[in-house]
């Protein structure tokens, strides 16, 4: 867990949240209660890394990136939603010390100034480019942190049209965000695969082309064959 916070290497500002989409059926699936059991180590070593010198809560200036996940984030204050949990792992959840978001937001989470880890292994295209389009301004995406699908390999398996088309909010980002891929382990290739930490400097996202902010419209995926997410009512 300590892997995450390496990548950082610049100002950041600790979050003050987790939230975590997709985590899927881990009490049936090991791969699930893998990126379950990643998700708590996380948090733990996010509450230890204060102890080490993390910033204060309310504290004044830019904080160094190797305490950027530092632990402002307690179990209490990291919510969970994937519409496929049974009423027993949410029950496992609660009992863990965890919440549970009351409804599927589709990824539609903004961050209203407060710095927020997004927890996203292996989810669909589609809660990326929500988030991303909740949140679309420089201030509010240097908030975000998100562990999950490689940006760069979205890019790299998808056509520009499509991407472009369909995920119009991930193609427009991709000049903005620094991305580093997790280690890789030989036990755990099928759980982590592809997946990146990703984040959002200030300074990068200023540099981007006015126009890239004026278009803020909704994402719809009208012509989007193969949209990979469990849309709200559709539980």
């Amino acid at each position: 867990a300590g892997a995450v916070r390496a990548p950082l290497s610049g100002p950041a500002e600790p979050p003050a949240s987790c939230v975590c989409y997709g985590l899927g059926r881990f009490g049936r699936c090991p791969a699930a209660r893998y990126q379950l059991a990643f998700l708590l180590l996380l948090l733990d070593e996010l509450r230890v890394s204060a102890g080490a010198g993390g910033s204060a809560e309310g504290s004044a200036g830019p904080v160094p990136a190797h305490a950027a996940l530092s632990p402002q984030v307690p179990p209490a204050r990291c919510a969970l939603f994937d519409p496929a949990f049974s009423a027993r792992e949410a029950a496992a959840l609660r009992a863990l010390g965890l919440c549970l978001l009351p409804e599927n937001e589709e990824g539609k989470h903004g961050v209203h100034g407060s710095a927020t880890l997004f927890y996203m292994v292996h989810c669909g295209k589609a809660l990326y480019n929500n988030l991303l389009w909740s949140n679309w301004s420089p201030a509010a995406l240097s908030k975000l942190v998100i562990i999950g699908n490689s940006f760069r390999g979205i890019e790299e398996r998808l056509l520009s049209r499509i991407l472009e088309r369909d995920y119009s909010y991930i193609a427009k980002v991709l000049k903005g965000v620094e991305e580093v891929a997790l280690p890789s382990h030989p036990r755990y290739l099928d759980t982590f695969n592809d997946t990146s930490v990703h984040w959002f400097p200030l300074d990068k996202l200023q540099e981007l082309s006015p126009e890239v902010w004026d278009c803020v419209e909704e994402p719809l995926y009208q012509d989007c064959e193969d949209l990979e997410i469990i849309r709200k009512g559709e539980e």
